[in-house]
């Protein structure tokens, strides 16, 4: 089940929308929480229609239209995305205003705007796009069933699926989040999440679109060679084994992997996961990244982006550096995993 990431629109914590930029200029937070890089959406979107529109919808449609256009696509095959929590800040806009109205007189925009699918809609609706049209709501998952759903359209022949994920943070969010104990009590800065010993992690958010493919295209980033799921192990000693047994079923080794992704986010009992799978693999470099983006429920698919762009530039940024083996990568494995729970395998490969 191979395919191509053919173009790439992320807007993210950083500059990643930019796809001429690779991580040149790292930005920090020092509040626990990292938030959206906005773009200049009026170069995307009509200044009329942005007036209506949620953050997280001129998210959603600017990173579709920046990988369409990375593609050089006018109109997908597909419309598939994945997200944890939709359009939050919109649910909580009608859910207050509920309150504050005591049920009455109430807008319908927001509420309109609140469901899951609406992105995906939408991104429908500015592009005109009349074909298969999805949304996956399955929490840590999320982005790997849009993934998954587009490479079976890909090997069933359709053509330019547009995959993708997205999740947002609020302050309603963020603070509803740290009652359960999800981020930091004491703040550090992003940049030292991987060398804090508290519990928790940081809170983030990010839209990442892909064109794929089953066939290469003139700037392909990388191939997609392999994906996998599976969800609640019985031990972390089982996850590594589900590792080796998915190089294997693939016909790998551990030494065919010249870089390996982890989603390490600073919390102890969730990095020691990642610290033994990484065990496994002393000869692959081996790197981070929700130092960059934070944590949240399709942040796999900022891993997805952060290995095909490194495979396409043949570099490793040094700010997602774990260990000091640098390569240049052929290879590459995503491992994440939310809340010990949900985790997914991926191997990539260089054009």
């Amino acid at each position: 089940m191979k395919v191509f990431i053919n173009g790439i629109g992320n807007i993210s914590p950083q500059e990643t929308w930019d796809n001429s930029k690779f991580l040149e200029e790292v930005i920090s937070s020092d509040d626990n929480r990292l938030l959206c890089v906005e773009p200049v959406y009026k170069e995307y979107i009509s200044p009329i229609k942005l007036r209506r529109m949620s953050k997280i919808i001129k998210r959603g449609i600017a990173s579709a239209l920046i990988a369409l256009k990375d593609a050089n696509v006018e109109n997908p095959g597909a419309i598939i995305t994945g997200t944890g929590w939709g359009c939050w800040a919109d649910t909580e806009k009608f859910l207050l205003a509920m309150i504050d109205q005591g049920e009455e007189q109430l807008a319908p925009t927001a509420f309109m705007q609140s469901t899951h699918n609406t992105v995906s809609g939408q991104i429908a609706i500015t592009i005109k796009c009349h074909n298969y049209n999805s949304t996956y709501v399955h929490r840590g998952v999320s982005f790997e069933r849009s993934l998954q759903d587009g490479m079976m359209l890909c090997v069933e022949g359709n053509k330019n699926i547009l995959v993708g994920g997205f999740d947002e943070c609020t302050d309603n969010f963020f603070a509803m989040l740290g009652r359960v104990g999800s981020w930091k009590k004491n703040p550090i800065s992003s940049l030292e999440l991987f060398n804090d010993n508290q519990q928790g992690t940081i809170g983030g958010e990010a839209s990442i679109a892909f064109i794929i493919d089953s066939n290469k295209g003139e700037n392909s980033y990388a191939s997609i060679d392999a994906m996998t799921t599976f969800y609640k192990p019985e031990s972390n000693y089982a996850v590594t084994q589900k590792v080796l047994s998915f190089l294997k079923s693939n016909g790998l080794s551990v030494s065919d992997i010249d870089v390996i992704v982890t989603g390490n986010n600073g919390d102890s009992l969730s990095d020691e996961v990642y610290n033994l799978v990484l065990q496994e693999f002393p000869e692959a470099a081996h790197t981070g990244f929700k130092h960059l983006c934070g944590q949240f429920d399709t942040s796999t698919a900022f891993g997805t982006w952060l290995a095909a762009k490194m495979l396409k530039t043949q570099s490793i940024p040094s700010v997602v550096k774990l260990n000091d083996v640098n390569k240049a990568p052929s290879k590459v494995l995503v491992v994440n995993h939310q809340n010990k729970e949900n985790y997914s395998l991926q191997i990539l490969s260089k054009c």
